[in-house]
């Protein structure tokens, strides 16, 4: 059996559709465990927990910020002892970084005069962050300001120490208006004039664009803003990270979804999707189509799907055309401005009211301020990264939201949909910082790359029963699981149907940019 069809299967089982035993050992072994939880103010009718060698997820979560700091402080200690009992890191001669489960990255092919700690100093860390601050997709930009507050607060505190040396890290942001031409020649001035010590890139066009040319260069690109399942390949491309749920994850997600309610349409459903005309839309159209394809139901759906220019300034058209199928299930794989149109076209054309199921992307979830939006996302339903909503009152006694919505005054910032996403990336690369300035050599990009490819944490940003985790060349994605969940306007609160963890169950994926599918 392949790993995708055990995904499949995995999740299929999980929306009562099968049994997860036929898997096997394919998608990385281990059992099941309940262990979902629901933020303040929410409800959950169901809920599953699939997890694969790493520590079980927490669902009493800490009371306080410092009860936080003291699980994170043992969860780090617990990973330096780890990566120092196995001996990984660099190699004496100083040719080759290892870590766990064969991760291997060969230095000797870094280019001639490269730094393993290019972008330090004795009292800084430069990191570079290109994403949208203009545009359609401008809301996006609140990843980058939740960044600049995050590490503001850790400045403060002094955590970024190294062997007598204690750090700030100052992030370096660079408009990109979600267009990869633009990004490429702002990596290359974070790079060859700020000389940083790593990249952060935003959506999967400009991560596509980019993540050949850092690895050649030998440059951490850590926590792209992504789900692109491309991110899923250690071996190729060791110096780029995971960071969220794979979109090729979601789309299973949603294809079992369906599966689960074919019976309220008669056996037979019709699916209908708007995608943006981008690697990012293609990554997420390919998934489903391959999940359908492989599906017992797979003569029971019919499914169509409409695409947009990343630049067009409205949906109205393609929206209208969606609506005249007279769909059971709409899927929006998109992100930024369109978003919200595509609520309000829904709203205005019928499909709110006719269309049984409406989803938004994960990537739609992030950037759209659906408290701002009255009654059009009412009743929508997310498969939605598992990550919190700091804009919502459900978390106002949660002790990191509070605190987070603080750092952000403080910076002088609004929180804003986003910056749940830039607390989420964030608090993963301020971990793994101090994690690498415990380890031998300290603050490197080496040891900063083997800190997250072995990282196994709770990010406070999670849904209980989620957690952050990779394991070198056996398990490359960050975070497997998510909610399911349905927007209130009345309870102004993501309802939660149900959360789904999936660690180890992602296969790894060298992404073939021919095919727009995994190799």
């Amino acid at each position: 059996m392949t790993p995708r069809r055990c995904i499949a299967l995995v999740l299929m089982a999980i929306a009562g559709l099968g049994s997860i035993t036929a898997c096997g050992d394919d998608g990385g072994g281990g059992g099941t465990e309940d262990a979902a939880s629901q933020p303040p103010a929410a409800t959950s009718t169901s809920s599953a927990t699939t997890t694969s060698g790493r520590a079980s997820a927490r669902n009493d979560a800490p009371s306080s910020m410092e009860e936080w700091e003291d699980l994170w402080k043992e969860e780090r200690a617990d990973i330096v002892e780890r990566i120092q009992d196995e001996s990984w890191g660099k190699a004496a001669d100083g040719r080759t970084i290892t870590g766990p489960e064969g991760f291997t990255i060969d230095l000797s092919k870094c280019p001639t005069g490269w730094s393993d700690t290019e972008g330090t100093t004795d009292t800084d860390i430069k990191i570079g962050f290109t994403l949208p601050q203009s545009g359609p997709a401008a809301e996006g930009g609140g990843i980058g300001y939740a960044q600049e507050a995050l590490f503001a607060h850790y400045n403060a505190e002094k955590v970024f120490t190294d062997h007598g040396k204690t750090r700030n890290v100052t992030m370096i942001l660079r408009d990109d208006g979600y267009d990869a031409a633009r990004t490429i020649p702002l990596v290359d001035e974070l790079i060859d004039s700020e000389k940083v010590f790593a990249i952060e890139t935003a959506g999967s066009p400009s991560l596509l664009r980019t993540y050949d040319k850092l690895n050649q260069r030998c440059i951490p690109q850590v926590m792209p803003s992504s789900g692109h399942p491309a991110l899923g390949d250690p071996v190729n491309h060791p110096w780029t990270t995971s960071s969220s749920m794979s979109y090729a994850t979601e789309a299973v997600m949603w294809g079992a979804f369906l599966e689960k309610r074919l019976d309220e349409f008669g056996g037979k459903a019709k699916v209908v999707s708007l995608r943006i005309n981008s690697d990012f839309g293609a990554s997420y159209n390919s998934a489903f189509e391959a999940y359908l394809a492989s599906s017992e139901h797979r003569d029971d759906i019919e499914y169509k799907s409409v695409t947009f220019e990343p630049t067009a300034a409205t949906v109205k058209d393609e929206m209208t055309t969606l609506a005249a199928e007279h769909a059971d299930m709409f899927i929006a794989m998109t992100t930024g401005a369109s978003c919200t149109q595509l609520l309000n076209e829904a709203a205005n054309n019928g499909m709110k009211q006719e269309t049984k199921y409406r989803f938004l992307a994960s990537a739609c979830k992030a950037v759209t301020p659906v408290t701002k939006l009255g009654d059009d996302p009412d009743g929508w339903w997310t498969v939605g990264g598992g990550v919190k909503d700091a804009t919502i009152a459900a978390y106002d006694s949660d002790p990191f939201i509070v605190a987070a919505r603080g750092w952000a005054e403080q910076a002088g910032r609004e929180v804003t949909a986003s910056f749940n996403l830039g607390y989420y990336y964030g608090w993963n690369i301020a971990q793994a910082l101090q994690i690498a300035g415990q380890l031998d050599g300290g603050v490197t990009r080496s040891n900063l790359i083997l800190a997250l490819r072995s990282i196994d944490m709770t990010n406070p940003m999670l849904l209980g029963g989620l957690r952050v985790g990779m394991n070198g060349n056996a398990d490359a994605y960050v975070l497997e699981g998510s909610d399911i969940s349905r927007w209130s306007t009345a309870d102004q609160t993501w309802v939660q149907d149900s959360v789904v963890a999936l660690d180890g169950q992602t296969p790894n994926c060298a992404w073939d940019l021919a095919t727009s599918r995994c190799r």
